[in-house]
């Protein structure tokens, strides 16, 4: 294809983006499934150009950003406090998932290698980060069940690819050892988190010293790619390198990012995300045309890989509710034994999370690195499609109403102070500092009107921390009046500049300060309608 028609297709695929997105929220259905299923109708069209998906150009491109941005929103406190769960999914349930899928597909296919066989299981053994925020992102979870399902889609594709990497390896050279294996692993994991530490704490000093907008907004963005980069080129785990550097700057970010740089940049890497997510999903579809040509056609691979595929997806999906169900019984056992800081999810909660494990991008891109003289190379290739198809289609189309069947209780403590609690304790913060500062040198009141202003905030948030849900009519009330109040001013800004009595710098200027206090108002409406 000519640059041209490069850039045409682009243009294709992004408004194909936005139809099916469109139709996907028109009908209910999750965005990622109908991304998926779409691209792979798409590519079936004549006369459209066939679309390979460059392995490496992918995990670059797609894998750096998407890993970042979901560390950097990742609650930290609660990522911390169930880690030994995280990394029983990310690394035991990765390792036992290879391990039973290496085992059914050497029963199906004898003649395979045993370690073409763990390379299959490393391929498909991961769950995808991109595909469980994109389904996570429509259901509404108990918090540790969201923080395991966050933090295992952030760490399990270091364990996915370090055993991949082994598995190819011992294939083409016909040794393995377990010791060393072990000992990379471990290597490659914590200089990963080693270099992502470093490089997080230096992004944060540099943010810090810079001040104009767009700066600091780009040179945000850059430090996921610089921390992948970095770890790979210092041959370390550039998958943990960059949630490790994404958790630094999402702790400090509070400190070191103006409320002003916040929303632009906000808005900006959301836009970026979304395009991301999106293309991920369609463009994996698209290359079902080329996976499928590549093995011989629909009946060539019908008739030659329909069981050992089979296989394989009933192992992934068997593998991941054994680990859990069995992980729970044994943290039930414990309890029992008198082990208070075992706490089992449960048989709904564990439920939700068997049926979790969508599969997406990182499976297909690693498993079209395999090098052409890989034994059974084609049967990967179908098999890692089939289960990305499986999972996402299936499972993550109806991961929200299992959710809403079983109707999940989050059982974890509350914390310690409820919104309105800590909206009146920063109103009492934000008094004291006015009530300093009010009176000149000589005791005279010089803000009147801002004391006053702040000392009914604070009475209205102490009222409020007492009673919410008698407070929430009256509260419901203001918002509406200020948003009327806004939209009134909004209409007679627009009147005044089409009638040529201001300027465009003026209607800008006036505009940006109503659109801040209309995006204030809308936080806060949400944030009191999350209560009810």
């Amino acid at each position: 294809m000519s640059a041209v028609e490069t850039f045409e297709l682009v243009l294709l695929l992004l408004a194909a983006v936005v139809g099916l997105h469109a139709l996907a929220d028109k009908i209910h259905f999750p965005p990622s499934s109908a991304l998926l299923v779409g691209g792979g109708l798409l590519a079936f069209i004549p006369g459209l150009p066939q679309i390979t998906l460059d392995p490496e150009l992918a995990l670059v491109l797609f894998l750096p950003p998407l890993l970042f941005d979901g560390a950097y929103f990742t609650a930290f406190g609660r990522f911390r406090r169930h880690l030994p769960g995280i990394i029983s999914l990310a690394v035991g349930a990765v390792v036992f998932t290879t391990c039973l899928v290496a085992v059914i597909v050497k029963w199906l296919v004898p003649e395979l290698p045993w370690a073409a066989c763990f390379a299959l299981g490393a391929i498909v053994s991961p769950p995808d980060a991109v595909s469980a925020r994109a389904v996570l992102q429509g259901v509404q979870l108990p918090r540790r069940l969201q923080a395991l399902l966050e933090g295992e889609s952030l760490l399990n594709d270091a364990t996915g690819l370090v055993l991949f990497r082994f598995a190819v390896a011992a294939t083409l050279s016909g040794t393995f050892h377990m010791g060393e294996a072990i000992g990379s692993f471990a290597l490659l994991a914590l200089g990963g988190a080693a270099v992502g530490l470093m490089i997080g704490r230096a992004a944060v000093w540099l943010l810090a010293r810079i001040e104009d907008r767009t700066l600091f907004v780009t040179s945000t963005t850059l430090i996921c790619w610089v921390a992948y980069l970095g770890g790979e080129a210092l041959h370390v785990s550039g998958v943990i390198s960059t949630v490790a550097a994404g958790l630094v700057l999402g702790w400090y970010q509070h400190v070191v990012m103006p409320a002003r740089v916040r929303i632009q940049g906000t808005g900006f890497w959301r836009t970026m995300i979304f395009s991301l997510e999106a293309l991920v999903f369609i463009l994996i579809g698209f290359s079902l045309r080329s996976v499928v040509d590549r093995a011989g056609g629909f009946a060539e691979v019908t008739a030659t890989m329909a069981w050992p595929v089979l296989g394989v997806i009933a192992a992934v999906t068997v593998a991941r509710r054994l680990w859990v169900f069995g992980s729970d019984a044994l943290l039930a056992l414990l309890q029992r034994a008198g082990l208070r800081r075992a706490r089992p999810l449960g048989p709904r909660q564990a439920g939700v999370l068997a049926w979790t494990g969508m599969r997406g991008v990182v499976t297909l891109a690693v498993a079209l690195t395999l090098p052409g003289d890989m034994p059974g190379r084609d049967l990967m290739l179908i098999a890692a499609f089939a289960v990305i198809l499986v999972t996402v289609v299936i499972q993550g189309s109806s991961l929200g109403w299992l959710i809403r069947r079983l109707k999940l209780e989050d059982t974890d403590p509350a914390p310690p102070m409820s919104l309105p609690q800590a909206e009146a304790t920063i109103a009492k913060a934000k008094l004291r500092a006015v009530e300093a500062n009010a009176y000149d040198g000589n005791g005279e009141l010089i803000h009147p009107q801002l004391l006053e202003q702040h000392r009914a905030r604070a009475r209205t948030s102490a009222r409020y921390a007492q009673d919410a849900a008698g407070f929430m009519d009256g509260i419901q009330s203001h918002f509406d009046v200020l948003s009327l109040a806004i939209a009134e001013g909004r209409q007679e800004l627009i009147r005044l500049h089409r009638a040529g009595k201001i300027e465009d710098e003026v209607l800008h200027d006036l505009e940006r300060d109503l659109d801040l206090e209309e995006v204030s108002i809308t936080f806060q409406r949400g944030a009191q309608l999350d209560l009810r």
